[in-house]
């Protein structure tokens, strides 16, 4: 990759409403949002290229590097539109999926909602064939068999095939097996194996994230190759990569290989985007807040660096609650992701009370206001009625609100059902969705053992900054920060993530029988699986390494991440290791147990390019307050009345321009509410900081 300082990036966001495209070249950024195109998801980023390229003054070829993420994989396993994929199991434990792991995370509910399993049981086929936890065989795998199942498979003409056989994370000799003999008979198939996808134990997350990843795997390999073709008709020659839900840069091959490690590649770069944020400004402590036009995203940056996990769930059934969604085992940026978008529809329930999401209107029809032939009320219509937003500039201009066609969808599905006028109706809406992003903030610290109310809110997405200062009020928290171009804050992220990798693989060690010759042999085919993807990268930078080993004490049933240098597992430093587990262990539960022997259950190794060092901001040395020539009817949510906000063009403001509450400050891509117990300040940088006074 070339200098970020002499070549054009770009970083293309692709969300369920917006696609947002920013180039940036020598400091400057252009950036847009283009809706969405369903049908062809690459024809909003070659609209959205044309633009920037146009604004920028130079022609598409000279664009030098594309960092793409996307929430095409995660829209295809929630709307369960992916290829007709088979899944092919030991003999015994076809309904696994089915199962699941038997908990009931919503303990009193009787009409309790399993989400279905992502494949139906007359497309689960069974060979014959047994490994021991240790990779021991301990019945070999039977070609007749197998022989059965290539022809179901050929006969029923699927399109992937997904191979989870059981603990295949600690020997895949037999997966591979069955996958030559599907490809010797159907060579154009697509196959996944979980001993290359996720070798990690526990059968029911390992056996979903390789369903997981065979099922949309077809469906994210036809739009990369359509992508690549579409870019080389406009004469965009430059290499194309992508962001993984780890938030490192990989290669489109990889991508299309292995497509679940991108279903939260979108988020990951906003979260990144965050993290760069609050390097500059000395944050220790963010909480990361994107909101866009589906979804609403909150993510903890603790010491400039993100909660990260080895598995987390898609598709939840139940809000907030663990276990009620699809568990894929893959690295990724933790973070809650709730159905609270600038589209998310408003409805009344039994009780005649507000709800709002988790559906969305997205892109098409959009909602009631955009005048594309939606009719349910949405937040964006709220909002617009409730003057947070310009009917005449809203996305730089390119699309024209109708106030009229927002209030009659409030009015009609929202302020007739519950008895009260438009206005209310709209406040309620908005009041609503604040609330259910607050609670998952909350919710999200709780389970960290944190207090939201220490952090610094970092905001951004197209909705982001509209909601910032309400949910700052509701959660205790003092100030939050928007930076430039937060409108398309994911899409600038994936111009700041490195290159990186990481594998996550099952083995079981105990430290009172620690075999530091097992972990070294361990290690070192990790550390040569992670460095061959960094190679092929063709990065000119030097690569960092990264050991987390998942521990617990023996007998309990889940482990804490614990990271240390390689070396210090690799020399077998028992003492260290131990007592860093402690400390991890106290900080997770408050105390540690006395007496019961350590071990580790799962190994994590990561390279990655370093992130570029961000130059510290310092705080402007003297404010002046800024006088406002225009001004707009704003609810104030803070006072619970309309008042006479001032409007502001945030590139006429300077650094040291305060501005007082209420006030709103508008750009192309967003516009920053400023409620009446804040003050703003620009810092030197461009970014708002926003101040409880």
């Amino acid at each position: 990759m070339t200098s970020a300082q002499q070549s054009y990036r770009v970083g293309v966001d692709i969300g369920g409403t917006f696609t947002d495209v920013a180039l940036e070249h020598n400091g400057h950024l252009f950036s847009t949002k283009i809706l969405t195109d369903y049908g062809g998801p690459e024809r909003a980023i070659l609209k959205g290229l044309q633009i920037v390229c146009d604004n920028a003054g130079i022609p598409l070829n000279r664009i030098d590097v594309i960092v793409h993420g996307t929430t095409l994989a995660t829209n295809a396993l929630i709307e369960r539109s992916g290829a007709k994929t088979a899944f092919i199991t030991t003999a015994g434990f076809r309904d696994v999926l089915e199962m699941r792991t038997e908990n009931r995370f919503e303990q009193y509910d009787l009409n309790i909602t399993l989400p279905p399993a992502l494949i139906d049981r007359a497309d689960r086929l069974v060979v014959r064939e047994r490994m021991d936890a240790d990779g021991q065989v301990l019945l070999p795998l039977d070609a007749q068999s197998v022989a059965e199942v290539v022809e179901q498979v050929a006969a029923r003409g699927y399109e992937s095939v997904a191979i989870g056989l059981l603990h295949a994370y600690a020997n895949g000799a037999h997966e591979v097996q069955v996958r030559d003999a599907l490809l010797q008979r159907c060579p154009d198939l697509s196959v996944s194996i979980s001993s290359e996808v996720a070798p990690q134990f526990r059968e029911f997350e390992r056996f979903n994230t390789v369903c997981a990843n065979a099922y949309v795997k077809p469906v994210i390999k036809s739009y990369l190759d359509r992508l690549v073709l579409a870019l080389r008709e406009l004469g965009i020659g430059c290499p194309v990569y992508m962001i993984h839900s780890g938030g490192g840069i990989i290669a489109l091959e990889h991508a299309a290989e292995f497509p679940v490690r991108l279903v939260e590649s979108g988020p990951a770069g906003g979260v990144i985007f965050a993290q760069d944020v609050a390097r500059r400004h000395g944050c220790a402590s963010v909480v990361s807040f994107d909101m866009g036009g589906t979804t609403a995203k909150i993510c903890l940056v603790e010491n400039y660096a993100p909660k990260t996990a080895k598995t987390f769930e898609v598709a939840r059934t139940y809000r907030f609650r663990k276990g009620s969604g699809m568990p894929i085992s893959i690295p990724v940026v933790e973070m809650v992701e709730i159905g609270a978008g600038g589209g998310s529809i408003a409805s009344v329930d039994a009780l005649r009370q507000v709800r709002v999401g988790p559906r969305s209107a997205g892109s098409e029809p959009g909602p009631a206001c955009y005048q594309r032939g939606g009719t349910e009320p949405t937040v964006t219509d709220a909002n617009l009625l409730l003057g947070k937003l310009d009917p005449d500039n809203f996305a730089g201009g390119s699309l024209a609100l109708s106030p009229p066609d927002a209030g009659e969808a409030v009015d009609r599905k929202i302020a007739s059902a519950i008895n009260v006028d438009t206005d209310t109706a709209a406040y309620g809406i908005v009041e609503m969705v604040d609330e259910n992003m607050a609670n998952a903030a909350r919710v999200h610290a709780v389970e960290n053992g944190k207090d939201i109310g220490e952090f610094t809110m970092i905001t951004f997405g197209g909705g982001g900054p509209l909601h910032a200062a309400r949910l700052c009020e509701k959660l205790g928290i003092d100030s939050f920060v928007v930076p430039p171009g937060a409108g398309v804050g994911s899409a600038i992220g994936f111009l700041r993530a490195p290159f990186g990798y990481e594998t996550v693989r099952s083995s079981r060690i105990s430290l009172a029988s620690y075999d530091a010759a097992a972990v070294r042999r361990l290690l070192e085919g990790m550390r040569e699986e992670v460095l061959n993807f960094v190679a092929s990268m063709e990065s000119d930078s030097r690569t960092t390494f990264e050991c987390t080993a998942f521990m617990r004490y023996v007998g309990q049933g889940w482990d804490i991440p614990v990271r240390l240098p390689p070396e210090v597992f690799e020399l077998g430093d028992v003492a260290r290791i131990a007592e860093s587990f402690r400390q991890a262990y106290a900080a997770f539960f408050g105390r540690t147990i006395d007496g019961l022997d350590m071990e580790i259950v799962s190994w994590s190794f990561r390279a990655s390019t370093p992130t570029v060092e961000s130059a510290r901001v310092p705080p402007p040395s003297e404010t002046r307050q800024v006088t406002a020539t225009a001004s707009r009817r704003l609810f104030d949510q803070a006072s619970r009345t309309f008042v006479d906000a001032a409007v502001i063009e945030r590139e006429s403001l300077k650094p040291g321009d305060r501005i007082s509450g209420p006030a709103v400050i508008v750009e192309p891509e967003t516009g920053t509410i400023i409620t009446s117990p804040f003050d703003a300040v620009i810092q030197a940088d461009g970014c708002i900081l926003a101040t409880r006074r």
